[in-house]
């Protein structure tokens, strides 16, 4: 006689195996409550345990026992007393592993079984039901009794016990679930009750079920949901004796392309008519007023589901038949001709991984929630390294080992689950996606993982055994580069991830889980870098010797100091460029500009670099504000030699009335010259802000204007200022500017405050370009407009001098100035009322150039110090360029400064060859970089100097203060951040 107290009860994987395959199933059951103490009375179900719920011939349990050499009585002891905190339930829940609950459960074990011939007592007789509550501990009401035979029934019947006749186990099964109120039988593996966010009508569902399959059957609808999946929601379906899986669309908004039942529905009827182990599909519903979105049904597939990789619970040897199962199915998908299975339009054919990169990518910019820099240099990465032959096969997109249904007896594959993302592909992208768990962590927690494992004593192959054995099924050669596979499968997990994480913000992932994938996203995207760089190293070793490149940095230095110690470029072995090609090095020049460059060049280092002490000297004494006639004497000299206003474009001065009549290109290598020394600029006319205004009067300046104005500062006897940033508002966003320009009947009057107006202070500074309101009712980018404002007129009243990190910058500085009723004629409009912000963005554009080549300049004449110092310093015995870090800074600041220059050269090819507005993409990209790049190099020169890299002793700490106040300057970083994101997200055509 066996007892049951009252519990939850849930599967005993193995041991139900058999059982359930009597009655036609062959899954374990799940969740299930034989009693509970709320709305049921029932307290104790007792039973013969010789054949009374399962009896001979169909004794299951016992059968099952003897077979696999366990005591007899062992499956019931599963329903000890433990309700929700028993061992049944933890396992159920997944909190223990069929060990421990073997383990738990025995500890449990007490009286639960009542033998007859110990007791002395014999059923029918009314004492041994007796014996039998009084060792529960429940009233005679509070019971069930289930048996074969009427006599024993009638004696338990007279004691008040309800009792159950078991002539079939479905039925008594069924008799026992009308007592009890509420199902017995099995749930399916792997379901959960339906989430809230993904409940479907199950009325109008039931409706269209029995139309597709004819059954006229009045049973309830039994629905439950997959607990795992993270697309497409998918949900066991019971009705009559039907057995089905409904897989449907997620409610709400989706991504383009995504989510595509009715491709899953065409692949898995095809492909099983080909012979491809999946699930019978039924029919396809796109109807959606059904359940609210399209979906499919197919049989369900009875069988086992690994979803621990680790195989926990079999031998090393079953281990390594499941894996070897798992990679000949999907060799054999890989082997049907889908032209003959008519599956031609499946996919594109050819070119597939480029293809999935840009399908991946543009899923994950369109759920992107917060910038993730792994997942930015692999979309950089992967278009420039893709493989150079594909094969095109069927490809499942999803293939891992939780997506394949086993048989329960054998290592053989049943089904294949999750065709959503399956198309014409490289099937390589399929192993490798297959071997993901190899590099998870156990914990992880979307796909249990087995890094960490010893997979040699777990007998389970590595990945790049996985991929042999692959190659030796197919009959291919072996993969080499696999190693990029792997990047790009955890490339598109991280994508697939992000979209995961997005909608779960909305409720439409159908994962429970679904939330916790924004913390995942970072971390496979870094496994994905980590292959990545893995295959970047072997793409090298196997690259074949050659001679390296002629192109030498060379240092010069003065013969006083070694703050004039600097680095000039040479590219020697790079061709004379094709007409119209970028040119990255001054060899690549035209004749005429090359030889002015090493004009330029002598005279920095004749002229310039030998004052640079006196002329710091000058900017910390009593005359700083009185401009150096040193600088005077040196911008005479420069105007004899006709190094003297580089800067204007050819395009704003095509015939050349004002400049040299460069490029942007070209002028950018004189500038970047011009940046190695912070006095240079000046010396040959070509420093800002006077270099933006005098390119404003030229594109936009009256005659009358350029007369007064543009002559005096091309000619050097004139300075000027911009004035446009405001104390009061976010001037980063010129719409901001609150300064007034109001009209009156002969004139424009000015008021406002201003700071940060370089060159101001300067007593040579003759004309102060001034940006405020005209017309505050107007569009945003029409409010304001510029007026050129002479410096004497009355009502401009410098506040103070502003400092940058302590420095002055005399004699120009940085001034705070308020404008009170200024009063200017109104010729002294540019362009005219509400032209303003395009005058500033046009103002703006080359000299954004002109700061980040004098950035770069200013970087490799830091380098060059750095360079100098180390050679020359001792410390802890050895030489400063010995130690590791100084190397490494080394390094990583030359890298910097070449992928810098080259990205500056190119924004001002663009805007040579398509024009400024064209180019605004890279002009921002530019001003992101070189402040920053400039920053980091200038800071490692000044570590390497140590604290006379603080001192005025050495261009470095003026370097630093420049390039990080140019992190401001013409905008801050966070401007053109958003301005190339936002160009990045618009549609591209």
């Amino acid at each position: 006689m066996c007892l049951l107290r009252l519990f939850q009860a849930s599967n005993l994987q193995g041991a139900w195996r058999a059982a359930l395959r009597k009655q036609g199933q062959s899954q374990p059951p799940g969740p299930h409550r034989w009693m509970h103490s709320g709305g049921s009375p029932f307290r104790a179900v007792i039973f013969d345990m010789g054949g009374v719920l399962i009896p001979s011939p169909g004794s299951l349990a016992p059968a099952w026992e003897a077979q696999n050499n366990i005591p007899s009585g062992t499956i019931l002891k599963a329903f000890i007393a433990g309700r929700d905190s028993g061992p049944w339930m933890k396992f159920m829940r997944g909190e223990l592993t069929p060990e421990d609950f073997f383990q738990e459960f025995g500890k449990l074990c007490s009286e639960m079984v009542v033998e007859s011939c110990l007791e002395g007592i014999c059923k029918p007789d009314p004492r041994i039901y007796q014996l039998c509550l009084e060792r529960l501990g429940v009233q005679p009401s509070q019971s069930v009794f289930l048996d074969d035979l009427g006599q024993n029934l009638k004696a338990a019947a007279s004691l008040g016990m309800h009792t159950v006749k078991v002539n079939d186990p479905g039925t008594a099964v069924k008799d026992l679930e009308g007592l009890l109120g509420f199902t017995l039988r099995a749930a399916v593996p792997n379901t959960c009750p339906v989430r809230k966010t993904m409940e479907i009508s199950t009325d109008s569902l039931e409706r269209y079920l029995k139309g597709v399959l004819g059954t006229k059957a009045t049973g309830p609808l039994e629905l439950r949901q997959f607990s795992h999946g993270q697309s497409n929601p998918t949900y066991y379906i019971r009705l009559a004796d039907h057995q089905l899986v409904l897989r449907k669309k997620p409610p709400g908004k989706l991504l383009p392309s995504a989510h595509a039942v009715e491709r899953e529905f065409r692949i898995l009827k095809t492909l099983s008519s080909a012979g491809v182990p999946v699930p019978k599909v039924l029919d396809l519903c796109e109807d959606s007023s059904i359940i609210g979105t399209p979906f499919y049904l197919m049989e369900y597939c009875p069988g086992l589901i690994y979803k621990d990789p680790s195989l926990p619970g079999l031998e090393p040897s079953q281990r390594r038949a499941v894996y070897t199962a798992m990679n000949r199915v999907l060799c054999q998908i890989h082997s049907v001709d889908f032209l003959a299975a008519g599956l031609g339009d499946y996919g594109k054919q050819g070119d597939y991984v480029r293809r999935q990169v840009q399908i991946w990518t543009k899923q994950y910019r369109a759920s992107e929630t917060s910038t993730v820099p792994a997942m930015e240099r692999l979309i950089e990465w992967l278009p420039g390294h893709l493989p150079e032959e594909q094969r095109t096969t069927v490809v499942h997109g999803d293939f891992r080992l939780d997506n394949l249904i086993f048989h329960p007896e054998k290592n053989e594959v049943l089904a294949v689950l999750d065709w959503e993302l399956s198309t014409l592909g490289d099937p390589l992208a399929d192993v490798a996606y297959s071997c993901l768990a190899h590099y998870l962590p156990s914990g992880f927690a979307m796909l249990q993982g087995l890094s960490g494992r010893d997979l040699s004593q777990l007998g389970i192959p590595a990945a790049e055994e996985h991929f042999r054995m692959y190659c030796h099924h197919m009959g291919i050669p072996l993969v080499e580069n696999w190693n990029f596979y792997m990047a790009f499968s955890f490339f598109r997990v991280a994508a697939i991830l992000q979209g995961v994480y997005k909608r779960s913000l909305t409720g439409q992932a159908s994962s429970a889980t679904a939330e916790h994938s924004g913390k995942l996203v970072e971390f496979t995207s870094n496994l994905a870098w980590d292959f990545a760089v893995k295959e970047g190293f072997r793409v090298f070793k196997e690259m074949p010797a050659t001679r390296p490149s002629s192109r030498s940095f060379h240092t010069w230095a003065s013969a006083q100091t070694l703050l004039r110690t600097t680095g000039v470029r040479c590219y020697s072995s790079f061709p004379e460029p094709s007409k119209g090609a970028l040119v990255i090095s001054p060899e690549g020049l035209p004749r005429p500009v090359q030889e002015l460059y090493h004009q330029l060049s002598r005279f920095m280092e004749q002229h310039v670099y030998p004052v640079e002490q006196e002329l710091r000297d000058h900017q910390t004494s009593a005359q700083r504000w009185t401009p150096s006639p040193l600088i005077e004497a040196l911008k005479e000299k420069a105007k004899a030699e006709g190094l003297w206003n580089l800067f204007l474009p050819l395009e704003a001065d095509p015939e050349k009335k004002y400049g040299a009549g460069l490029t942007n290109v070209e002028y950018a290598h004189l500038c970047e010259l011009m940046g190695m020394s912070v006095y240079a600029p000046e010396v040959f006319n070509c420093s800002a802000p006077d270099t933006g205004n005098m390119e404003l009067l030229v594109r936009y300046g009256t005659e009358e204007q350029k007369a007064r104005w543009l002559v005096p500062l091309l000619e050097g006897r004139a300075r000027s200022c911009f004035a446009m940033t405001e104390p009061q508002v976010a001037s980063s966003d010129a719409t901001n500017v609150e300064s007034s320009i109001r009209e009156e009947k002969d004139c424009y009057v000015i008021s406002g405050h201003k700071w940060w107006i370089s060159g101001i202070l300067d007593p040579r500074c003759q004309l102060c370009v001034f940006m405020g309101k005209t017309d505050p009712q107007a569009p945003r980018h029409r409010q304001q407009s510029v007026l050129l404002v002479p410096m004497e007129t009355p009502g401009i009243k410098v506040v103070r001098p502003l400092t940058v990190y302590g420095l002055e910058d005399a004699p120009g500085g940085h001034g705070e100035v308020l404008f009170e009723d200024v009063r200017v004629p109104k010729e002294n409009m540019v362009l005219g009322p509400g032209c303003g912000f395009e005058i500033a963005q046009g103002r703006l554009g080359p000299g954004r150039i002109h700061h980040c080549m004098r950035l770069i300049g200013m970087s490799e004449r830091a380098l060059a110090l750095m360079k100098a110092r180390v050679k020359s310093r001792v410390a802890f015995g050895k030489p400063l360029m010995e130690q590791g870090t100084i190397l490494a800074d080394i390094a990583q600041s030359r890298v910097e400064i070449e992928q810098a220059r080259l990205l500056v050269l190119k924004a001002a090819h663009l805007m040579d060859k398509t024009g400024n507005k064209a180019a605004a993409l890279d002009i921002a990209m530019i001003k992101m970089v070189a402040p920053s790049m400039a920053c980091r190099v200038v800071d490692r020169a000044v570590q390497a100097f140590g604290a006379a890299g603080l001192s005025s002793d050495h261009p470095l700490a003026q370097f630093f203060a420049w390039a990080r106040a140019l992190r401001f300057a013409d905008g801050p970083d966070e401007v053109h951040q958003a301005a190339v994101a936002k160009m990045e997200l618009r549609p591209h055509t």
